[in-house]
């Protein structure tokens, strides 16, 4: 088997039917396979697998995995995967025919261990106004990418989970997702990609966005308004301020982090330049609204609301000392 299609799924039947149509329409130059991994739906998920399987083009799995959460999911198609190359996707995109060959070639011509690539919308409807039509710093609430036309070693950035291809000997290497951080029902928790491409790289992998590589992703109405991108950086903060706990990842800028954060001063458990950061991002959203920039001052507010959740997280675990970095333990697939 050369691919392995495997989608984390919960409680969204009707729109992973469509997204099993648009699969069904792939036409790679080699085997393959779909694993749909049911995180507990109560709705007809498993009804909408079965049905898809009639005719589908190739082995169409269902599996089922109780503990809840993104990364326990797709840890479960990692393990039953007989793939050489893994994608993950989730239940609400649309691809191309040629995207599993644009994988292959991706890792082929670029020689690296794993691969990412855009992420573009499909608006369920009209977004607006203060939401960027292109790629910025608030695509990221709602799992949109595109780094440019160029392939660019991922380091400082890191792919989507919604796009992602692995080589199953980087899972062998890396481990799987860190069940800790991943997206769970009820929470909006994240993170769980960035902290397995640390440990990738930490093992010496390497990984590519590829352009060419692209899925379109099914944005609904209700992710587009304030409270829902207020509270998405809120869970981001918390799950920062967790990768932090772990790692000693530079919670404003993980791949950046220079700073042996034991050294540093921190006021109940957050490093004290934070509460300087808060303080000018509070400052530019006031003045971007005397301005009249409402785009502006939103985008300064969210980092108020993501430097609350980190507060929050870090007074949780102010018995913990401060971290320095070092890899963490690879989660066993």
């Amino acid at each position: 088997m050369r691919f392995s299609v495997v989608i984390a799924t919960y409680n969204r039947a009707g729109v992973l039917r469509d997204t099993l149509a648009s699969l069904a329409r792939l036409r790679p130059a080699a085997p393959w396979e779909v694993i749909v991994i049911d995180n507990n739906s109560p709705d007809d998920t498993r009804e909408v697998v079965e049905a898809a399987t009639i005719g589908f083009p190739a082995p169409l799995r269902y599996a089922f995995e109780q503990e809840q959460g993104r990364s326990a999911a797709l840890n479960h198609g990692l393990r039953i995967a007989a793939g050489d190359i893994v994608v993950t996707t989730d239940d609400d995109v649309r691809v191309a025919p040629d995207w599993l060959n644009t994988i292959a070639r991706g890792l082929e011509t670029l020689n690296c261990d794993y691969v990412g690539g855009r992420v573009l919308p499909i608006w369920e409807s009209q977004p607006p106004n203060w939401v960027p039509r292109v790629n910025g710093r608030l695509w990221a609430v709602i799992a949109l990418l595109d780094y440019g036309r160029e392939p660019i070693a991922f380091g400082k950035r890191v792919p989507l989970g919604v796009n992602m291809a692995m080589r199953r000997e980087a899972i062998e290497r890396a481990g799987g997702f860190d069940t800790r951080i991943g997206r769970k029902a009820g929470t909006l928790l994240g993170q769980e990609v960035r902290e397995w491409c640390m440990r990738a790289h930490a093992a010496g992998l390497t990984g590519y966005y590829v352009p060419d590589m692209v899925v379109q992703h099914l944005i609904p109405t209700d992710r587009l308004n304030k409270a829902y991108f207020r509270r998405w950086f809120f869970w981001r903060g918390i799950s920062r301020a967790m990768l932090y706990a772990q790692s000693g990842k530079d919670m404003e800028a993980p791949e950046q982090t220079t700073l042996d954060f034991s050294q540093v001063t921190h006021i109940a458990g957050v490093p004290r330049y934070m509460f300087r950061s808060a303080l000018v991002a509070m400052k530019d959203s006031f003045a971007a609204r005397l301005r009249g920039d409402a785009v502006n001052a939103f985008e300064h507010e969210l980092y108020l609301w993501m430097f609350a959740g980190v507060v929050k997280q870090r007074w949780k675990d102010r018995h913990l000392a401060a971290p320095a970095w070092k890899p963490t333990a690879s989660p066993s697939v």
